[in-house]
């Protein structure tokens, strides 16, 4: 068998090459694009102050003017200004339950990997029971039995989440264990706990990679969700799917009022599912011959 000569740079051009392939991939491009937007939103959002709190009955469900480019909802609030404050919102919840149940989710994969045996099996049944119920639903009794806040709505998110990493990384693990490197690392005396990190956990970056960028959609997605049934955010917190619930009896009279929050719902679940599809496409073999 020939040995692989691993150099120090391998790792810097292996994700050199990665980035130049996403850049001549479209949806990946465009999500960036999207996304980058949507972060310069975020940070323009804490810049308007109170602007997102602050009523003006005499201007209620008016139209887009120069005063107000997206009209005003029912309390007379700025539709614009509450979008812009809700991307700070949405993006940092979606990236929140992601980071969450990926490093939840990465652990309990690998411990159930690496042990094997009962452990294996009754960590697997567990995350069974969690994957058995639909993820809204098993989300609005954890919120509800919490209390509707945008912590309780991370915390329940994050909850019927992080299944999906647990079984990536257990698959993961069950394929690279039995190899020559593990089978070499772990005649050298190496500990469970150092091959995991040294030598499993590196080799499951990829599909986690991807795996968590379509998480942060779903996530946001279901978050609005939540908000929009009364088990989110709750007013006047301008949370995406809370201003959709709030302004739905008034589409007719200030239908930007509604559309709006919920177009932004769209173009974020949209530019984290261009980048997902772009980084399988980057990192799938198939697709580099």
């Amino acid at each position: 068998m020939t040995a692989v000569k691993w150099t120090a740079g391998a790792p810097a051009a292996a994700w050199s090459t990665a980035w130049r392939r996403l850049r001549r991939n479209t949806g990946a491009v465009v999500g960036l694009a999207l996304l980058l937007l949507l972060l310069l939103c975020a940070l323009l959002g804490p810049l308007l102050g109170d602007g997102a709190a602050t009523q003006d009955l005499a201007a209620r469900l008016s139209g887009p003017s120069a005063a107000h480019l997206l009209g005003t909802d029912q309390l007379g609030r700025d539709v614009l200004t509450r979008v812009l404050s809700g991307a700070r919102i949405s993006l940092g919840l979606g990236m929140g339950v992601m980071l969450a149940s990926l490093v939840s989710g990465t652990l309990v994969g690998l411990i159930a990997g690496l042990l094997g045996g009962w452990w294996d099996e009754a960590i697997m049944r567990v995350t069974d029971i969690f994957l058995a119920f639909p993820s809204l639903i098993l989300a609005m009794a954890i919120s509800a039995a919490l209390g509707p806040n945008l912590t309780n709505v991370m915390i329940a998110v994050a909850l019927v989440s992080w299944p999906a990493y647990a079984r990536l990384v257990r698959a993961q693990v069950l394929a690279l264990r039995e190899r020559e490197f593990v089978e070499a690392a772990r005649a050298l005396g190496g500990t469970p706990g150092r091959i995991a990190l040294r030598h499993l956990l590196p080799n499951t970056l990829t599909p986690l990679l991807v795996q968590g960028s379509f998480d942060v959609g779903s996530a946001i997605l279901t978050a609005a969700g939540l908000g929009f049934i009364g088990f989110g955010a709750q007013p006047p917190t301008p949370e995406w799917g809370a201003m959709v619930s709030e302004t739905r009896n008034y589409i007719t009279q200030a239908p930007l009022a509604s559309s709006a929050p919920a177009i932004a719902i769209l173009l974020t679940v949209l530019a984290f599912n261009l980048i997902g599809d772009g980084l399988r496409d980057v990192f799938d073999p198939r697709q580099q011959r």
